[in-house]
Parts: C-alpha cells; structure tokens; sequence
C-alpha cells in the first residue's frame, strides 16, 4: 500500500471511528458511572402538575434534586415535552402502536432520567426501564359540576365501575391527549360511541379547557384531578374511572441498570424515614384519602 492510499484508509477509519462514537452517544443513555464522573443527574421534567411545577419545585423535582444530592452530583433540571421526552432519555424517537412502539429516527440524548409523573405503560415499557412504583393513579372521567353525567356510586368492582361510566359517555364529547395516558386509545372510549377530541395543548389546561365549555368532559388521572378539585371547588366533578389503578415511576435508559438500581435503593431509604411521606403530604396530601394503601408503612 501506497502512502497516499494509506492516508485514506486511516482518515476513513478515523471518521468511522468518530461516527460510531457520537452514534452510541446519541442511541444509548448516561449510567451511573457516567453521572458521577461528569459531577451532574439531569432531570428530564415535563411541567405537569405538582409534578413539575414549572416554578422549580414539584415532588419530582424535590425528589430527583435529593437523588442527585444523594449522588453526590449536581441537579440539573431539563425542560422537556410529552412527544420529546423518552427520546430525550433514550436517544430513540418513538410512536406507539397500541401496546407496542416504532422507532422512527434517532435523536440527541440530553437527560438521565425522566421525572413527571410518568405513567407505567405497555408501550414505554418498551423502551424505558421504571423504578419502583412512586405514585398511584387511575385514568378518571372529569366533567363541569352542572353537567347533566351524574358521578357513579363506587361498586367496589372496578371493571363494573368503568362499564358504567362508559355507558354514559355515548354522543358526548370527550376529551384526551395523544401519546400520554390520557389517550381515548388505551381505554376504548371510540367504541362507548363518544365524540373523541384530541386536545392541542397540556396536560394543565385539560379541566380548564372543561369548564370553559370546550367539551362535555374530559380523561384525566388521578393527581390531575385532586388538583382541579382543589383548584376550581364546585366546577368540576369525577364521574368515575375509565381505568383499573396504575403506578407512576421514575424512567430510566434500558442501558442505565445500575442508575436505575441506585434510585430503587435510595427511593426505599427515602421511604423508610419519611422523607417521600413528607413530601407527598406537602404536594398531594388529598391522594391519602383515595389510596391510603400505596403509602402503608411496612
């Protein structure tokens, strides 16, 4: 070999060597070894009700800011969307397709976990890992106080609940958000015979969008709906579910294991002296009075 076509075969393995780098820097997430040499956790938030505040508290942010102290590393909090945020953590942009995904492209990773109240879900289950079970919530029907859908009388069974509730949703108009889990999709609320509208804007603005007259009701869960409770007394009201219960969770990378066992172990300790109880009473103190089971001391 020449020493001109030497030249070019080492520049080609140089760029190749550059593009495999910065390909495995964009398609996989930061583990713990990583967050601690680079000294910072950033929090991949989307603003969503005591969640993330967007005033920069919430108990996710309280929470992945103790973590990061718990690390020894900086808190950095990352503003983020419900459409951008799993490939923000995962460097894979992602469509559900019912209970699975398509991965359509490959983008930039700018967080290590997400934090937002994030609903464990078939399809983001997928592609995220989540922690131990953080916050309770179900998929509620939330309407205006003086509409004619009366609130049903809890069975004790939920499948006969949800049956009921959607009984009265025929030629009403609904509300929901794609691609969360507030999406008419997952609970089949087209075949109730519903009006689907799928909402253009957040999840914060869904029981205002109600009480203005933008639909008869709306899909919302559980730490949504103490909130507009709280927040607009003898406006709205619960019809009942239109899901069984769920858990919340913080999500991590599918190659971030040891990030996420390290959250696990000290979410258990935060658990264990009440730091967590503390804070859910200053954040969703109502939440104890719909699931006081989830937050049993063991």
């Amino acid at each position: 070999m020449n020493k001109k076509k030497m030249i070019t075969a080492i520049t080609h393995v140089c760029v190749f060597a550059i593009l495999l780098t910065v390909s495995i820097g964009i398609a996989s997430g930061t583990d713990l070894s990583e967050i601690k040499k680079n000294g910072v956790l950033r929090h991949l938030g989307v603003p969503y009700a005591n969640f993330v505040t967007g005033s920069g508290d919430g108990i996710d942010v309280e929470m992945a800011g103790l973590f990061a102290q718990h690390l020894g590393v900086k808190y950095v909090y990352v503003k983020t969307s419900w459409s951008d945020v799993i490939g923000d953590l995962t460097g894979k942009k992602v469509i559900a397709r019912g209970k699975d995904i398509e991965v359509i492209g490959d983008v930039p990773v700018k967080g290590d976990i997400i934090a937002n109240g994030f609903t464990v879900l078939p399809w983001r289950q997928k592609i995220v890992n989540y922690s131990t079970p953080t916050f309770p919530t179900q998929v509620w029907i939330l309407a205006r106080a003086d509409s004619h859908m009366k609130p049903i009388k809890p069975s004790g069974d939920t499948d006969r609940d949800i049956a009921s509730v959607k009984a009265l949703l025929k030629d009403r108009t609904i509300l929901g958000l794609a691609k969360t889990c507030l999406d008419p999709s997952l609970y089949g609320i087209k075949d109730t015979g519903a009006r689907i509208k799928l909402f253009e804007g957040n999840l914060n603005e869904l029981a205002p969008a109600v009480i203005n007259g933008d639909a008869d009701a709306t899909l919302l869960d559980v730490p949504d709906a103490l909130i507009a409770l709280e927040k607009w007394p003898g406006e709205v009201k619960v019809i009942g579910p239109v899901s069984h219960k769920q858990n919340m969770g913080f999500a991590f990378a599918k190659t971030s294991p040891r990030s996420l066992d390290a959250f696990n172990r000290f979410f258990k300790e935060c658990k264990n002296n009440g730091t967590y109880l503390r804070l859910v009473r200053k954040y969703y103190p109502a939440v104890f009075t719909y699931y006081p089971e989830f937050f049993e001391e063991k």
